[in-house]
């Protein structure tokens, strides 16, 4: 090896950044609740679950304060995909 003090300059550099990678990880479980401030509303109302074929994103849609809220999941992925249907007439605007 012509350059042992190179090779473990790159060794430590590539650990540090695998490390400083995987470190970010875990971020959305090591700090819940790091949301919007909360203003004590809670729907706790249980939601229409649309289960689709193997392979394609599951949904589940609620209304809340006559909006139709969709809320697209695929397995344990740790986000989805979000819409919102304002004034939904089939909501009738039902506050829970």
């Amino acid at each position: 090896m012509k350059h042992p003090k190179a090779a473990l300059a790159a060794v430590v550099a590539t650990f540090a950044l695998a490390l400083g990678g995987l470190s970010g990880c875990g971020a959305k479980y090591t700090e819940p609740f790091k949301d919007a401030p909360r203003s004590g509303n809670d729907n706790g109302a249980p939601a229409d679950l649309i289960r689709m074929p193997d392979g394609f994103s599951n949904a589940a849609t609620k209304c809340d304060h006559g909006n139709r809220i969709y809320t697209a999941y695929h397995g344990d992925q740790p986000y989805a995909s979000i819409a919102v249907v304002p004034q939904d007439p089939t909501c009738h605007n039902v506050t829970p």
